[in-house]
This record gives structure tokens, C-alpha cells and sequence, in this order.
């Protein structure tokens, strides 16, 4: 038997695509909702920190979580942002690998890992979606390694307002929920670095900088040729 396999464009988030989020929500979410807990996090909060046991998954309600690494020189390295539906902290291993934080006040559902665990074992469908899941996750990081080791300032913050214009509700516009430096610290730059880069794109007419969150797409075909 002969397969084929396109590589998709994966968004800088890893969401799960709507069809799939949509079969998630209605065969695992809703058998394991009265077993999950909404828990509420304010600004810079930590979720969980990295090398703790990983017995407990979320999902997105509302507001964004990044996931970073710290290391030993007080370094950041912000790996992905979890909007709204996504799901985070299921760990091929026993442990958490990264740190969860808030971005900005958002709310999570929280499931117990040995829940999953049963469902995946009694529910074949399931279990594909959630491998389906994982290899986007590998993807994005596949991606992310890309977009940190070969591309240029521009080529990154393009690539990243792209990407982030996608989940936008406005076409064009573009709501940040995280700081310049949350920014810095995904796309491996410094803040000044974003900043001088947005500014630039500012003054060719290529993109608007209605606030410090808030940017318009003036000509996303030209950014759209930054990406590479």
C-alpha cells in the first residue's frame, strides 16, 4: 500500500484544527468534564514548573499560556503560547518538560493523566486524535528550531504575525495578550531587537502599531514574502 504525505503549515501555537478540537471536545472532553476542575490564574502566574510530576492535563478556556524553560544563567526560552482549546502538559514521560505560566488572567480545565490514560485504552478514536495532537506538537517544535536557528529579526517577527493573525477574530488585526518580552524570548531576540523590527515594519507600510498590543496587517503580502 502506497502513502502519501502532505506537510501541513503549522500555526506558532500548535493548536488542534478545528475539525479535530471539535471530535476532542465531544468524545473526551465531555466524558471526563464532571472529572476536571477550572482553575483560574492571574498575570505571570505558574500552572506548573518543569521536572514536577506531570499526573495532571488542562485545557485552555480562556487567555494564553506559555510554555518556557529557564536556565541556570536566568535565561528564558519561551517554547509555544496555548490559546483558547488547546491542550497542555500531556507528557510522553512522568514529568513536566517545560514550565507552564499565564500570560495574562486566563482559566484551564484540569483532568487527572491516569483519566486519559483509561480513556485512551478503551477508545481507539481517541487515541488517534491524541497521537494526531502529539505529531502537531512535534511539528510546531520542529518548526520553532527553524524559525530560532536560520531565520533573520524580520524574517521571525513575520513569521510570528503571520502566524499569530490566523487566530485572530478581526481580519487584519492582530490583539497580543503577551509583553515585547514574552515576544524577545520566543523568537530568540532581544526586546529591542522586537521592537526596532516592528518599528521598521511600521514605517515601510507594512503593518500598524495602533497600541502596544495591537497590530494591524497594512500589506500582509509583503510579510508574508519576509517569512524566508
Amino acid at each position: 500500500m502506497n502513502l502519501s504525505f502532505t506537510a501541513p503549515t503549522f500555526p506558532i501555537t500548535a493548536a488542534i484544527p478545528a475539525s479535530i478540537a471539535t471530535s476532542w471536545a465531544e468524545e473526551a472532553d465531555g466524558r471526563i468534564r464532571s472529572d476536571g476542575v477550572i482553575l483560574r490564574f492571574g498575570s505571570d502566574q505558574t500552572i506548573y514548573t518543569e521536572g514536577e510530576r506531570g499526573h495532571i492535563f488542562f485545557k485552555v478556556l480562556s487567555g494564553t499560556v506559555r510554555a518556557c524553560k529557564f536556565f541556570y544563567d536566568g535565561r528564558r526560552q519561551i517554547n509555544a503560547f496555548h490559546t483558547a482549546g488547546d491542550v497542555f502538559g500531556v507528557e510522553a514521560g512522568t514529568d513536566y518538560s517545560y514550565t507552564a505560566e499565564a500570560v495574562c488572567d486566563c482559566s484551564v480545565i484540569s483532568y487527572r493523566r491516569q483519566e486519559l490514560d483509561r480513556l485512551t485504552l478503551l477508545d481507539a478514536g481517541l487515541s488517534r486524535q491524541l497521537f494526531f495532537y502529539a505529531m502537531r506538537n512535534l511539528a510546531h517544535a520542529q518548526g520553532h528550531g527553524l524559525l530560532l536557528g536560520r531565520k533573520s529579526a524580520i524574517e521571525k517577527v513575520a513569521t510570528f504575525l503571520i502566524d499569530w493573525s490566523e487566530q485572530s477574530s478581526e481580519k487584519g488585526i492582530i490583539v497580543l495578550s503577551m509583553t515585547r518580552k514574552d515576544l524577545a524570548d520566543y523568537l530568540g531576540l532581544t526586546i529591542e531587537t522586537v521592537s526596532r523590527t516592528l518599528s521598521s515594519l511600521e514605517r515601510q507600510g507594512i503593518i500598524g502599531l495602533d497600541s502596544a498590543r495591537q497590530i494591524r496587517l497594512v500589506n500582509p503580502a509583503a510579510l508574508q514574502g519576509m517569512q524566508s
